[in-house]
C-alpha cells in the first residue's frame, strides 16, 4: 500500500482548481493473465497555470500526452500518481499503460472458474480503486462522464454501468464493446464486468414511463442455482417502493444484478451494474436468516441508487449518509414491500449488536467521522458508518415524522440530483419538511461517539406495588455524552403459560436520571423491558428479577422483536462482565428451541458459541463445551426434520463437537449411518462436518483432498483450504499461516477461509508460537499487501482464541514498543479491547464459581 493515500486536504484543493468532464477509457482484455492494456483520455478545466496530479496504479506507462505535448513517463509516473504540470484553462490528458489484473478483491479482479477454466473479471473501485483501471481523479467530488470501450473476447458477456451495445466483431475471436457516456457520477461507482457470464433478462417501467431494462448474471457452472425471478420480484418491489417513497424515478437507463466470484463485501452499489457476493447464489441449503439477508442486500444497494449514486459525498467523511440511509431504506422496505415482515426484528438483533460492539471499542468515533485520507476511511466501513448510523436515522425519522422524513429526503435529491454534498444539505430539507431545528440533534447523535446505557430503579413496598420508578442513564467515561431517548416500557406478566405485556408507558429519557411517575402505584410486573419496541439507540439492562424471569420464561413472550430485545440485553451485559457467562448459557439453552426468527436464531447461537469458548470460567470451558455440545446435538434432533432450526443446531454443534462420542456422532452423519430426518447432508453442509472432523483430528488433508475432487468449484476450494487450516497439529498450523502469510499469491477469499480454520483450535495451546510470528510480521505485510488482504491477515490471524493475559500483555507491548500506521494501529487496538474484555468477561464467570 505504500504510497497510495490520498489525503483530504490534498482532494480539496485539487477540487478547487479543477473540473472534470469527460472521460473516454479505452481496455484491451487480450493481454494475457496478468495485464490489461488501458488508454484513457480526460477532458478537464483547470486554474490556468497549476500544477496537480492525476491518480493512475499501473504496471507500466507508455506515454502520457497533455494538450499535444508527450511527457516523459519516467519523469511524470511513479506507478501511483502521474504529476501534471502548467495546466491550461481547458485540457486534454491522454494516458497509455499497462495495468494489473488482482485477486484481491479491489480493482480489476480475475478469476478462472475450475469447473471449465473459463475467465470472469468484475471491478471493484469503492473506496480508491478505480485507478487501478484507468487514470482518475479519484475523489467522489470530481463527477465526471465516463465512456468505457472494451475489447475482449467475441464470446463474453461484457457488461458496464450503460446498457451493453451490439459488439463489433474482430476476425480474431475478439469482438469491442462501445458503451454510450454515463451520467455524471463519481469514479468509484463506474464498473466493468466481463466473462461468459449466464444472464437472465427482464424489464419494468419505471413511474416516469421509461422502460428499464434488467438483468440478473452469474457464472455457468452457477446458473442451475441462481433463482433469477425471485431476485427480479424482489427488485420491482424495490423499485415500486423507492420511487413512491422519495418522489423520484430511478435515476439511471437500466439495472444489472450480477453474481461475481471472489467478491469481499456483501454487494456494491455501482451505478446501474451493482454487483453481489456469489454466496447469494445458494447451491445448498441455506438457512433463512441469509435468505432474508439477501433480499435486504438487494434492497440496500437499490436505495444507493439515489442515495450515494444520483447525489454522493462530497468527502468520505459523510460515508455514513450513504451507507446509513441505505440501512435504513432497505430494512423499511423489507419490512413494508416483501414478505420478511420481520425486518426490524433482524436489524434489532444484528445490526444493532454490531452497532453496539463497534461503539465500545477504543476506536469508536461520531457517526460524522474525522477522515483525514484514504487510509482512514478504509477502517470506517463499520458498524458506526453503517448499523449506528442507521439506527439513528430510524430514531430521526420516528422523531420527526417518516412521512416528513421521506418528504425531506425526496426534496434533496431533486435539489442536488447528479451532484455532491455534505451533511447540511440533508438536514436543510429535513428541517423544511418537518419544521424541527436539527442542529441540537446532530450535535448529540451524529457529532459525539459512545453509547448510552440504560437501566431501570425501582422500589417496592411488601405487596410488591411500585413505590418509585425511574430510568438511569449513564456514558462511557471517554465519551461522557448523556442523550435524549424517545422510548417505551413494557410490563410483563406471566398468564396461562405466556409472558404477556400488559401495560406500556412511552416516554422522553433525558438526564441521568428520568422519573416515571406513570409507574408508580402499579404492581411490579414479572419483567420489566426499557426500551421496549426498539426506539431507542441504547444498551438496555434487565433488572435481577426480570433477568431470573427471562432465563426461564424468555420463549413465552409472543412478539419477536421483544424477545430480540431481551435477548440483546443479556448479550450486552454479558459482554460487559456485569452477567455470568454460564447465565447467557442457561437464557440460551432454555429459550432457543422455539425461536421463530431465523437471524436471531443466528446470532445468539453465534454468540453462543463465544461465550462458550471464550466468556466463561476457564477452569469450567472444557465442561462448559461439552454441555453446550449435548444441548445442541439434543434440540438438532427434536426439532422438526428439515426445518431452519433444526439446520442451525446442527451447524453449530459441528462447531464445537469436541468430545470422541460428538465427532463420531458428525461422522456417522456425514457417512449416511445417522440421519436427522428430512435435514439432507448436501455439498456445503458435507464441508461443514468435515471441517469439524479435522478440527477434532478425525480427518486427514487425504480425506479433504478426496471431497474436493467430488466438488472441484470455488466454494470447495475455499471449504478445503478452511478445513486443511482447522488440522490440530502444530506443523499443519504452521502450514496454514505460512500459505497466506509467507506466500501472497492467493487469492482474497482463500486467505479468508484459511483464516477460519486456523483460528480453529481445540488445544489452544498449538496458537501460543503463533504471536510472537504475528507481531514480527504485520508491519511488512501491512506495507507490501494490498488493503483488502492485509486488513484480512491482521483481522483474521491474530489468535484470538488464546483469550489469556500473555496474549493481551503481548498486544499492549507492540502497541506501546512501535509506531505503525494509523489503520494498522486502530485494528490492533481493536483486538485488544477483544482481549481484554474476553477477560474481564472470564473474571466475572468465575466469580460464580467461586
Amino acid at each position: 500500500m505504500s504510497g497510495e493515500n490520498l489525503t483530504r486536504h490534498e482532494a480539496i484543493e485539487r477540487a478547487q482548481h479543477i473540473a472534470v468532464h469527460s472521460y473516454k477509457v479505452d481496455l484491451d482484455l487480450l493481454r494475457g493473465e496478468q495485464v490489461f492494456g488501458t488508454t484513457t483520455t480526460v477532458e478537464f478545466s483547470a486554474t490556468e497555470g497549476y500544477s496537480s496530479f492525476i491518480d493512475a496504479i499501473t504496471e507500466k506507462v507508455h506515454s502520457v500526452t497533455l494538450n499535444g505535448v508527450d511527457l516523459d513517463p519516467a519523469q511524470v509516473s511513479n506507478g501511483v500518481r502521474i504529476q501534471l504540470e502548467n495546466l491550461q484553462a481547458h485540457n486534454t490528458l491522454t494516458v497509455v499503460a499497462d495495468a494489473k489484473y488482482t485477486n484481491t478483491g479491489e480493482g480489476l479482479h480475475r478469476f478462472v472458474d475450475p469447473v471449465d477454466n473459463e475467465v470472469y473479471l468484475y471491478t471493484q473501485f469503492e473506496v480508491p480503486d478505480s485507478r487501478r483501471m484507468f487514470a482518475v481523479f479519484e475523489q467522489p467530488d470530481l463527477k465526471a462522464t465516463f465512456q468505457f470501450t472494451v475489447t475482449a473476447p467475441d464470446y463474453w458477456v461484457v457488461t458496464s454501468n450503460q446498457p451493453t451495445p451490439a459488439p463489433v466483431q474482430h476476425s480474431n475471436g475478439s469482438a469491442t464493446w462501445i458503451f454510450d457516456p454515463t451520467p455524471r457520477i463519481s469514479s468509484y461507482i463506474t464498473a466493468l464486468v466481463a466473462g461468459p457470464y449466464d444472464v437472465v433478462r427482464s424489464e419494468l417501467t419505471s413511474t416516469d414511463g421509461r422502460v428499464i431494462p434488467l438483468g440478473v448474471f452469474c457464472r455457468k457452472s452457477l446458473s442451475e442455482y441462481m433463482d433469477a425471478d425471485y431476485v427480479f420480484e424482489k427488485t420491482r418491489q424495490g423499485f415500486a417502493y423507492f420511487e413512491s417513497k422519495f418522489d423520484y424515478p430511478y435515476p439511471f437507463d437500466k439495472y444489472d444484478q450480477l453474481f461475481v466470484p471472489e467478491f469481499n463485501a456483501g454487494a456494491m452499489e455501482n451505478a446501474g451494474c451493482v454487483t453481489f457476493t456469489e454466496a447469494y447464489v445458494f447451491r445448498s441449503k441455506v438457512t433463512d436468516a441469509i435468505r432474508e439477508r439477501r433480499v435486504v442486500t438487494i434492497l440496500h444497494e437499490l436505495a444507493h441508487m439515489w442515495f450515494g449514486d444520483l447525489v454522493t459525498m462530497r468527502w468520505w467523511n459523510d460515508l455514513w449518509l450513504n451507507e446509513s440511509f441505505a440501512e435504513y431504506a432497505s430494512t423499511l422496505a423489507t419490512a413494508e414491500a416483501t414478505e420478511w415482515h420481520e425486518a426490524w426484528t433482524t436489524f434489532a438483533v444484528m445490526e444493532k449488536s454490531w452497532a453496539y460492539r463497534q461503539d465500545q471499542l477504543p476506536s469508536t468515533h461520531p457517526i460524522v467521522a474525522d477522515i483525514p485520507d484514504l487510509d482512514a476511511v478504509r477502517v470506517n466501513f463499520d458498524g458506526i458508518t453503517y448499523a449506528k448510523g442507521g439506527s439513528v436515522l430510524k430514531q430521526l425519522g420516528a422523531w420527526v415524522g417518516q412521512e416528513q422524513f421521506l418528504a425531506g429526503v425526496g426534496q434533496y435529491f431533486k435539489k442536488h440530483a447528479y451532484g455532491n454534498t455534505e451533511l447540511k444539505d440533508l438536514l436543510a430539507e429535513l428541517e423544511a419538511t418537518s419544521g424541527r431545528d436539527l442542529t441540537t440533534w446532530s450535535k448529540l447523535w451524529l457529532e459525539t461517539a459512545g453509547v448510552n446505557t440504560l437501566r431501570p430503579a425501582l422500589t417496592t413496598d411488601a405487596d410488591g406495588t411500585i413505590t418509585a420508578f425511574s430510568i438511569e442513564q449513564s456514558a462511557p467515561t471517554d465519551w461522557p455524552t448523556i442523550r435524549p431517548h424517545r422510548m417505551a416500557i413494557g410490563f410483563y406478566n406471566l398468564k396461562a403459560g405466556k409472558l404477556v405485556r400488559d401495560h406500556r408507558v412511552e416516554l422522553d429519557v433525558d438526564g441521568v436520571s428520568t422519573g416515571v411517575a406513570e409507574l408508580v402505584g402499579l404492581q411490579r410486573p414479572d419483567l420489566i423491558l426499557i426500551n421496549d419496541d426498539d426506539l431507542a439507540y441504547a444498551k438496555i439492562r434487565l433488572d435481577d428479577a426480570s433477568l431470573r424471569v427471562a432465563i426461564a420464561n424468555l420463549k413465552d413472550i409472543e412478539d419477536p422483536l421483544a424477545r430480540s430485545l431481551v435477548w440483546g440485553s443479556v448479550w450486552d451485559s454479558t459482554r460487559d462482565a456485569e452477567t455470568a457467562g454460564r447465565d447467557f448459557i442457561d437464557l440460551v439453552l432454555g429459550n432457543i428451541a422455539t425461536e421463530t426468527e431465523s437471524t436471531v436464531v443466528r446470532t445468539v447461537l453465534g454468540q453462543l458459541l463465544l461465550v462458550t469458548s471464550s466468556y466463561v470460567d476457564p477452569e469450567t470451558r472444557e465442561a462448559q463445551t461439552v454441555r453446550v455440545a449435548d444441548a445442541l446435538w439434543e434440540l438438532a434432533n427434536q426439532a422438526e426434520p428439515g426445518s431452519d432450526n433444526q439446520f442451525q443446531f446442527l451447524r453449530n454443534f459441528a462447531a464445537i463437537a469436541t468430545t470422541k462420542e460428538h465427532l463420531n456422532n458428525v461422522k456417522a452423519l456425514r457417512e449416511g449411518k445417522i440421519s436427522l430426518g428430512e435435514l439432507d447432508i448436501d455439498t456445503d453442509l458435507g464441508w461443514e462436518l468435515l471441517i469439524s472432523l479435522a478440527a477434532g483430528g478425525q480427518a486427514t488433508e487425504a480425506d479433504i483432498d478426496a471431497y474436493l475432487a467430488e466438488d472441484n468449484t470455488a466454494t470447495g476450494a475455499q471449504s478445503a483450504a478452511h478445513a486443511k487450516a482447522a488440522l490440530p497439529s502444530l506443523e499443519q498450523k504452521q502450514a496454514a499461516w505460512d500459505s497466506v502469510w509467507v506466500a501472497d499469491d492467493k487469492p482474497n477469499l482463500i486467505v479468508r477461509a484459511t483464516g477460519l480454520g486456523f483460528n480453529k483450535a481445540h488445544n489452544l495451546e498449538v496458537l501460543e508460537p503463533f504471536v510472537k510470528q504475528y507481531f514480527d510480521s504485520i508491519e511488512k505485510v501491512w506495507a507490501s499487501r494490498s488493503y483488502a488482504i492485509a486488513e484480512e491477515l491482521v483481522e483474521s490471524y491474530y489468535p484470538a482464541p488464546l483469550a489469556n493475559e500473555a496474549l493481551a500483555e503481548a498486544t499492549r507491548n507492540y502497541l506501546n514498543n512501535n509506531n505503525p500506521p494509523a489503520p494498522l494501529r486502530r485494528l490492533i487496538v481493536e483486538n485488544l479491547a477483544g482481549t481484554e474484555r474476553t477477560l474481564a468477561a472470564q473474571a466475572r464467570d468465575t466469580k460464580e464459581s467461586a
